[in-house]
């Protein structure tokens, strides 16, 4: 089933160079997609229009048979979580506790279900034993595992990553290996944008290989 689809999708900055240009793609719920390509191809700007952070010059998006640009950014943001390549431009709270129950503490929902919620995440992230730590005490994984905590806390049906494994060794590439492969056992698609090819070859699903605005599939 189709979650996401581009419609002759078209996207450039100032220099009005089309970056992307008559772009039909579609992503699967509940698929792994990997983008990959040199810097300057387009995969960030790629992520960027899935997540509707960005809108296209030209061509339709639409989620879920929903046309983006007729859904709001939080009513997207509800559907497709996405994390940036730097995990601290979306973390704002100075504990992760509290990074975790801001935007619930301002719903009225049921305080002990909050609790068991947070503490479910904190324990797929392997973050239970920094609940009240200071964010910016954390690593750069830590702080990568937090921002996805976040994300999922929104339930969202779809995750788009961009650069997940950058600055983690290989234990903590790991830990980030087990937890994707789990959200995606739970039903969650995702696409991945990265350099990292072996990390890639742990999933299966499609590839595609941005060049210079051309995107090219293949499976994995």
């Amino acid at each position: 089933m189709t979650f996401i689809r581009l419609d002759n999708v078209s996207f450039y900055y100032e220099s009005k160079r089309p970056l992307i240009d008559n772009l039909d793609l579609d992503f699967k719920k509940g698929g792994f997609t990997a983008v990959m390509g040199p810097n300057g191809s387009g995969k960030t700007t790629l992520g960027k229009l899935l997540a509707g952070i960005l809108k296209p010059v030209a061509g339709r998006i639409t989620i879920e048979g929903m046309d983006a640009s007729k859904i709001g950014l939080a009513q997207i943001g509800s559907r497709i979580g996405y994390l940036f390549q730097n995990p601290e431009l979306q973390i704002f709270s100075k504990t992760v506790y509290d990074e975790l129950s801001f935007i619930p503490s301002l719903m009225d929902g049921d305080q002990l279900q909050m609790e068991k919620e947070i503490d479910s995440l904190l324990s797929l992230m392997g973050l239970e034993h920094k609940k009240q730590s200071m964010t910016f005490s954390l690593s750069y994984g830590e702080k990568q595992r937090l921002a996805i905590a976040s994300l999922l806390f929104n339930k969202p049906r779809y995750l788009v990553l961009d650069e997940p494994t950058t600055g983690l060794d290989l234990p903590r590439k790991e830990k980030l290996l087990a937890i994707l492969k789990d959200l995606l056992g739970q039903g969650i698609g995702m696409t991945v944008i990265t350099h990292d090819a072996r990390f890639v070859k742990n999933f299966k699903g499609r590839l595609i290989e941005a060049m210079e605005g051309d995107f090219f599939e293949s499976t994995i």
